[in-house]
């Protein structure tokens, strides 16, 4: 990986972290046309950078984020990353597997997206205004559906988590701040295991791997704070059925372009 391919992966994730069109399905799609997916350092990268987009949430939300006397706020979080962490420790090698498969990405994007057509219409009787009314048990719920994010990677994160709060009567623009939250403790873990697996591995860091991770995860934050706003005032403006849109017609650009140029998927 060069010093251009990091700065363009950490923009693409940037872009699209708080989107539900999913971050990593095009940090694998735009890591495969660069002939980089297969290599296991842009697998961690591809993880590892999210952090830095993710950490974009305290700055942007932290009023709301940084709530010292109200543990509850912690414990949900807490409580709500617990499966993902689980079923991501089970299914690691599937997970690594299917991160260096922009096929398989095509059609987890295309079938999220079929979702997404629909969900606005399913989810439209929202009772859950505020934070503090969201309860451990809705929050362990939201969590459960993160897991499906872990188990398909291309789905997204961010759209399983706010399709489960929708689907917890939560109102759009909570689902999507409580899907942020959420994200913070979920990609510290990741990134701290997946950092701590390639280390152990493969002995160490370069100096040029450790570059790159900071570089990448600096561009991400920068452009974050940016695509956070875009997000939401989008979701206010027109719902999720315009990505679901999206997603639909790039699963289908890949497939395309795979049948007619070969795509390599990785081993």
């Amino acid at each position: 990986m060069q010093t251009s391919d990091a700065v363009l992966l950490a923009i693409v994730e940037g872009l699209t972290e708080f989107l539900p069109v999913s971050s990593t399905g095009h940090m694998i799609i735009t890591s495969s046309a660069l002939g980089i997916a297969c290599d296991s350092f842009t697998k961690l990268f591809t993880v590892a950078v999210q952090l830095g987009a993710i950490l974009s949430v305290i700055v942007f939300y932290w009023r709301k984020f940084i709530k010292l006397t109200d543990y509850r706020f912690y414990l949900k979080l807490g409580l709500a990353v617990v499966p993902a962490l689980i079923f991501g420790k089970l299914l690691d090698d599937f997970i690594d597997d299917k991160l260096g498969n922009p096929v398989f990405i095509a059609c987890t994007l295309l079938g999220g997206g079929i979702v997404l057509l629909f969900v606005d219409k399913l989810f439209n009787k929202p009772v859950v205004e505020k934070e503090e009314q969201i309860s451990f048990l809705k929050a362990l719920f939201i969590g459960c559906w993160q897991v499906l994010a872990v188990l398909l990677p291309g789905l997204s994160r961010s759209a399983a988590t706010i399709i489960g709060g929708m689907q917890q009567r939560l109102t759009r623009n909570l689902a999507a701040e409580f899907s942020f939250f959420l994200a913070v403790p979920t990609m510290l873990a990741a990134t701290g295991y997946k950092l701590f697996r390639y280390y152990k591995e493969t002995g160490g860091f370069t100096g040029e791997e450790i570059k790159l991770l900071a570089i990448g995860n600096v561009v991400a934050f920068v452009v974050a704070l940016f695509a956070i706003k875009v997000f939401i005032d989008m979701v206010k403006k027109y719902g999720f059925k315009i990505w679901g849109y999206y997603r639909i017609i790039l699963g289908i650009a890949v497939l395309v372009i795979h049948f007619f140029i070969p795509i390599a998927v990785c081993a």
